[in-house]
């Protein structure tokens, strides 16, 4: 039997037996898909000697999600969660596998590694709503925070760990062989699935099938305001402000760094992500206002590593704000999955990820114009603006929307923001 909950505990929901199985085939696929990333990239460069045609990589594996992304959710809301991962992890493998093939018999074509970045995108669109989803019938309500939380530390751990096996296999054996570990890697979710009790999942709700249900979800989370002001404030952040790459690389060039020092600026960011995630999996439930203080702290970290007046400096900020930018990601999730009916939760997820993942490739244009024309620092300082701005305008509409308002208390000389509610015409306090 499963243990009982444990709020507040690092790893309580790893006490639940399936989520346990799950997290582990995760530990393995993680690695193997970030080892793929970066073969991938490698590879392509290796081809053609193009940026852009990295870029182009990017895109085409980002594109299935924009264009595609809320029909996925519709289809996860209507299916079976499991069966879904183990259809998508089976697409990706044998994605993988055939790109290790054609590498190792020297037969690969750069658009070869083209279709092969679209394909997975086709199967993150439907599985990224599926993962998300999966996660409650696992472990139920009182443990989700906790599993995101976890999952997010699980893909920042092997975002330290993979990039570097893919080093040492694309230089020790070759781009080939790294595909093919990928593509072996997705055994390990596979048979974890297969070992979970299905007795032990939590029932939750399908929706059945009908028309107008793209519309249905959107009518939903408009109706929501937790909802709504919540994918609007990550829509900002992630479009303007998630764009790390673009900000580090300018950053290159205002401290004259080269590639071991670049690497080490996003070893940083990627440690502080790890520490966040397990912040937010540590705080067990939190209030509605954490994503939209985490947000403000976020925007307040770029503007001042965008001023850093020395290298050092600049480095050691990037810790924060991959902690914060992981606090964002960790608990908007959670508040998007608690908030949402079970029926809806594949359709609402997907529009979350959407927005989340496919602003980053709309925004990094702009991000990169401003720091090319104005400077790195303008680009960076503009993004934390955007970041801090959409928080506080976000969270002060949604805390009026719900009948509240913002106070400062002084205590012991020292001011203090509170969420109140607002007092009605007859001076009482307006329900909460």
């Amino acid at each position: 039997m499963d243990a009982p909950p444990s709020g507040g505990s690092l790893f309580s929901s790893l006490k639940v037996r399936n989520y346990r199985l799950f997290f582990l085939g995760q530990v393995v696929s993680n690695n193997g898909t970030w080892i793929q990333r970066i073969s991938q990239d490698w590879l392509v460069l290796s081809l053609t000697g193009s940026s852009t045609a990295v870029g182009i990589t990017t895109a085409l594996q980002f594109l299935p999600l924009l264009l595609f992304g809320l029909h996925g959710g519709v289809l996860v809301d209507r299916l079976r969660k499991r069966p879904v991962l183990a259809a998508t992890q089976i697409a990706m493998a044998l994605t993988a596998l055939a790109l290790a093939t054609l590498t190792l018999a020297g037969q690969v074509n750069v658009w070869h590694v083209y279709a092969a970045a679209f394909a997975v995108g086709l199967a993150t669109v439907l599985d990224n709503p599926a993962r998300q989803s999966f996660l409650s019938e696992l472990v139920g309500p009182e443990h989700l925070r906790n599993a995101v939380g976890l999952n997010s530390a699980n893909f920042q751990s092997a975002r330290l760990i993979g990039p570097a096996v893919a080093g040492l296999l694309i230089t020790g054996i070759g781009t080939g062989w790294a595909f093919l570990f990928n593509g072996l890697s997705f055994a390990a979710p596979l048979i974890c699935m297969l070992l979970m009790r299905t007795a032990e999942l939590r029932a939750v709700e399908r929706a059945p099938r009908g028309k107008g249900q793209l519309r249905e979800g959107l009518r939903y989370v408009a109706g929501r305001p937790e909802l709504m002001w919540t994918i609007v404030l990550v829509g900002f952040v992630g479009t303007f402000a998630l764009n790390f790459p673009v900000h580090l690389t300018a950053f290159t060039d205002v401290f004259h760094i080269g590639a071991g020092t670049f690497s080490l600026l996003n070893t940083l960011v990627a440690a502080g992500s790890l520490v966040g995630a397990l912040l937010a999996a540590r705080m067990g439930t939190a209030g509605l206002r954490l994503p939209f203080l985490a947000a403000l702290a976020f925007g307040v970290v770029e503007i001042a590593a965008a001023l850093a007046p020395s290298l050092w400096s600049f480095a050691l900020l990037m810790v924060p704000m991959g902690l914060f930018a992981m606090v964002v990601n960790v608990s908007t999730n959670t508040t998007v999955q608690t908030s949402t009916d079970p029926t809806m939760r594949g359709r609402v997820t997907a529009l979350y990820m959407m927005v989340l993942l496919g602003g980053a490739p709309v925004g990094a244009p702009v991000v990169g114009w401003i720091s090319d024309i104005y400077g790195p620092r303008v680009g960076l300082a503009t993004a934390g603006a955007v970041a801090a701005c959409t928080a506080m305008a976000t969270g002060l509409i949604l805390a009026r929307v719900g009948g509240h308002r913002v106070a400062i208390k002084w205590i012991s000389y020292r001011p203090r923001l509170r969420i109140v509610p607002r007092k009605s015409k007859a001076g009482k306090d307006s329900p909460t």
